[in-house]
């Protein structure tokens, strides 16, 4: 992988992130990847898409990740904060429908870093909130080659630490990793 985007995932530990983007869902099953241990979903009941553990298992054991469903983003967040703060789950990803404040969001990374565990927000595009350590947009991209995974680019688009970039990457299913990829030849 490129130096700059080993800098920037996995992601960092004792924060709080943000993914927005088409591709949001494959951006946390691979962090999911790459965290030992069990794993923290929480979403609205509303939501109709729910993380499928066919799909998830390419990426990780399914049998690792607990979904906890709350009536809205209040208890969402009630509750990702609790489990970041406990820091029993190294990753807490948490589903978010409505922008995120300023208030929210400190709580989250005060919690994040009492408990040592990492925190992820699934946005709408547009929605980031100022407290997010990160925040990535995902898409996917056309493959002039053929294969069983998806090529995506991965955008650094807010970084407390200052770099921002773009990546092209791929999964690879077998080694249960991500490949950075060189963009085709023009």
């Amino acid at each position: 992988m490129s130096a700059a985007f080993h800098t920037c995932f996995p992601l960092r530990k004792t924060r709080v992130h943000e993914v927005c983007g088409p591709g949001a869902t494959g951006f946390a099953a691979a962090a999911c990847a790459r965290v030992p241990g069990n794993l923290l979903w929480i979403r609205e009941t509303w939501r109709a898409e729910f993380p499928n553990p066919v799909g998830l298992c390419r990426f990780f054991d399914p049998d690792r990740l607990l979904v906890a469903q709350t009536r809205e983003q209040t208890d969402v967040l009630a509750v990702a904060e609790e489990a970041l703060r406990d820091g029993s789950v190294p990753l807490v990803i948490a589903e978010l429908g409505q922008p995120l404040g300023l208030t929210a969001g400190r709580r989250l990374q005060l919690a994040a870093k009492a408990g040592g565990s990492t925190g992820l927000c699934l946005i709408a595009e547009d929605m980031g909130s100022n407290a997010a350590e990160t925040r990535w947009h995902v898409s996917a991209l056309y493959d002039p080659l053929p294969g069983d995974s998806t090529l995506m680019r991965w955008k650094l688009i807010k970084n407390k630490s200052g770099t921002l970039g773009a990546w092209d990457v791929r999964w690879d299913h077998p080694a249960r990793r991500l490949d950075v990829v060189s963009p085709p030849a023009q």
